[in-house]
């Protein structure tokens, strides 16, 4: 839980960006009951299997995903946590997040399971109004992050804020 990757057999197990269109890589791992991060949502760009136990997924710059990661030891769990992040540009600011080379823009960053069921719950309701959840407005994420944090419940997403979003996108352009 340092926030390092494994060492790979016979590769890097990331690997890294040359070029503008560079995609951001994150390494998904899955040992059953002890080890599980996965991607919640997200448009992959591609992907790469390390081994049985080990996968590293790609997104293009400017995409939306979920990443979750959770892990137990024989106490229990030891981290939940969900992060939506946006992939950056080569050259670009970003935030650097374990597991995800080289980083990318946090938009929502939740601890703790009961909070990360409830953004589970969230993005669930999310597709339930026939929204992809890659397509939502960015500050919705960063919307349902504060409230989260402050203890409240956030917005529902529904289809008439979404087409404002795309209006205003529109607009924006």
């Amino acid at each position: 839980m340092t926030g390092t990757t494994a060492p790979s057999v016979g590769a890097s197990p990331m690997p890294s960006a040359h070029n503008s269109d560079a995609p951001t890589h994150v390494e998904l791992t899955w040992v059953e009951g002890r080890i599980e991060y996965w991607i919640r949502f997200g448009r992959q760009a591609s992907e790469r299997i390390i081994d049985r136990r080990r996968r590293v997924v790609s997104f293009r710059p400017g995409a939306i995903f979920a990443f979750v990661r959770w892990a137990a030891n024989d106490y229990g769990t030891v981290i939940s946590r969900i992060d939506i992040v946006r992939a950056v540009e080569l050259g670009s600011a970003y935030q650097t997040l374990p597991f995800v080379r080289p980083g990318g823009e946090i938009l929502l960053k939740i601890e703790g399971w009961p909070k990360v069921e409830k953004v589970l719950q969230h993005i669930d309701a999310v597709e339930a109004a026939e929204v992809d959840p890659c397509d939502v407005a960015l500050d919705h994420w960063r919307h349902v992050a504060h409230r989260m944090s402050a203890g409240q419940e956030p917005r529902p997403y529904t289809r008439e804020r979404h087409q404002a979003w795309l209006k205003r996108r529109e607009i924006q352009r």
